[in-house]
């Protein structure tokens, strides 16, 4: 099972941002899993509850966001959504497609807790803050 890897990669991640900001600790952890990922999201949500714990991530909850299959027409140009096993042009039928998305795992976002502002105070009391950066799992 190469999702428990894949989660103690992302709760590295996840930790190194939390050490950097000075978090408390890590509330929701939001991915983005394409279906041609090669990871199975429902064995990647398995894992991460054995693999949060520790520093920062006890409490943590994972949130899986799909991705849509994209696809481009080297024939037409046309862009138009697939299913996995049907990686074909919805406009002219061709196989001749570049794929746009649906094999990403990219970590979205990470909710932080207990943050301190610009005059050093934690934010503990505060809303959590949310890390924007997608980065590559």
């Amino acid at each position: 099972m190469h999702e428990l890897a894949v989660c103690n990669e992302l709760l590295d991640q996840v930790r190194m941002t939390a050490m950097a900001r000075r978090a408390t600790s890590v509330g929701r952890i939001t991915i983005i899993v394409g279906p041609l990922s090669g990871v199975e999201p429902d064995l990647l949500e398995r894992a991460f509850s054995i693999a949060r714990a520790g520093d920062y991530t006890e409490a943590a909850e994972l949130v899986v966001q799909p991705a849509a299959i994209r696809l481009r027409c080297r024939e037409c140009g046309n862009e138009n959504e697939a299913a996995a096993n049907r990686l074909l042009c919805a406009r002219c039928g061709t196989y001749r497609i570049e794929l746009l998305g649906g094999d990403e795992l990219l970590l979205a976002s990470i909710e932080l807790h207990g943050v301190p502002d610009a005059s050093g105070e934690s934010t503990a009391s505060k809303k959590p803050s949310d890390s924007r950066e997608a980065s590559h799992v």
